[in-house]
């Protein structure tokens, strides 16, 4: 397959065409749900807007698609406020950890042109060991020593399997550790996902903001959407606040990370996602491998609010599962679905796609009470009921268990 990024001049005109999103709905415009009921847009726009104000959620971009075409769009509440200005439907927000489903799509691309190996442990795939490199001198040496270093390849990386904690600075003496055997067990893991950038950065000798502008971003004429901050967001970037609806900080994001550093708007991801299903970025067998489990999850908490937490039921009800880069709902009554969140300082988001019809929703927020919006959101407008609310933690008990831990 040729990458997107060299695509010849006179086809570049309509393969953006094909990638073009649906006009703005109109008045008249509605939602069908994905059991098959209707919600006009104008009822999902005033519900939107009372759910979020009831929650204090200071600026939201939500977007609708169906048939992998973008049917509904909104921007509600402020983007910021000293002065007060609209969040709107081209404002850049912080994508957080939904970058790393972006990302391990640009991965898949290098799969698919078999430049790079999903399978090769990363001893293999660089030419001298990890703590020779500045950036892991110090924090590597101890897993260096692990002989289970050996066996840990991206796809364990990509699928929070490779048993790395999320970052080396939470743990005690801030370096790296395995903490089971790699590819039997899941600990999400962001320093895992920046591993795998770092190794493709050392064999594509280009940092990872070029590489997938170039690959992704341009050809989908994504404006809005950078791995790193850029000055031309800056006339309509959003600032981020926190429970109290307090300014926390301005959304400029580097250096670039493929765990967390994009911004973008949620048009913006849905553009991506319309190229994703309409086989614009990788063919269907690739996005297939992508969206394959990897490891089946069982546990009650994405991030456990203790040590040897109990299992949960919502894992088994609807097939819980982690592939390459995306959670997955292996079997729900509307057939699978990937999905992926973004949790950073104020910053809550979320996006579910539902594979057998190409629906899905997206949930940009420049705010830390964006989480307790989520459920009735989805609930009421998508009809989205298998969405594992309790893993996810975006019950109201959880997240209030989770901000008194981080107190």
């Amino acid at each position: 397959m040729k990458i997107l990024a060299f695509i010849a001049p006179a086809l570049a005109s309509t393969f953006l065409a094909s990638c073009a999103l649906a006009a703005p709905p109109n008045a008249s415009c509605s939602i069908q749900r994905l059991d098959g009921t209707h919600i006009s847009c104008a009822s999902a726009e005033a519900f939107a807007r009372q759910t979020l104000t009831a929650q204090h959620v200071t600026g939201a971009q939500i977007v609708v698609m169906d048939q992998g075409r973008l049917v509904w769009s909104t921007a509600i509440g402020l983007r910021r406020k000293e002065p007060p200005l609209p969040m709107d439907r081209e404002t850049t927000t912080w994508a957080a950890s939904i970058t790393k489903s972006v990302f391990s799509t640009y991965v898949m691309q290098l799969v698919e042109r078999g430049e790079f190996s999903l399978d090769a442990p990363v001893v293999q795939l660089l030419p001298h060991p990890l703590d020779t490199y500045e950036p892991y001198k110090d924090k590597a040496k101890d897993l260096l020593a692990d002989p289970r270093w050996a066996k840990v390849t991206p796809r364990m990386l990509l699928s929070h399997s490779s048993g790395l904690q999320n970052f080396a600075e939470i743990e005690p003496d801030k370096k790296m550790h395995l903490h089971f055997d790699p590819g039997t067990n899941f600990l999400y893991s962001g320093e895992g996902i920046n591993l795998v950038q770092f190794v493709i950065e050392q064999m594509k000798g280009k940092p990872l903001d070029h590489l997938m502008q170039d690959a992704i971003f341009t050809p989908l004429n994504m404006k809005r959407t950078g791995i790193i901050y850029r000055s031309d967001f800056a006339d309509d970037v959003a600032d981020r606040y926190d429970l109290n609806e307090v300014f926390r900080s301005q959304t400029k994001r580097y250096p670039s990370r493929g765990a967390g550093s994009m911004t973008t708007s949620a048009e913006d991801l849905a553009r991506f996602l319309s190229a994703l299903f309409g086989n614009k970025l990788v063919k269907p067998t690739t996005r297939a491998e992508m969206w394959k489990p990897v490891l089946q999850l069982r546990s009650l908490h994405e991030f456990p609010l203790k040590q040897n937490e109990e299992q949960g039921t919502e894992a088994a009800t609807v097939g819980l599962a982690y592939g390459v880069g995306w959670g997955l709902l292996t079997k729900t009554p509307f057939g699978p679905a990937v999905f992926k969140e973004g949790h950073g300082d104020g910053a809550q988001n979320y996006v579910i796609c539902f594979e057998r019809r190409q629906t899905c929703m997206i949930l940009l927020t420049n705010s830390d009470n964006g989480e307790l919006a989520f459920r009735p959101l989805l609930e009421q407008i998508l009809g989205d009921t298998v969405t594992p609310w309790e893993w996810e933690g975006y019950t109201p008990e959880y997240i209030e268990a989770s901000r008194k831990q981080s107190q």
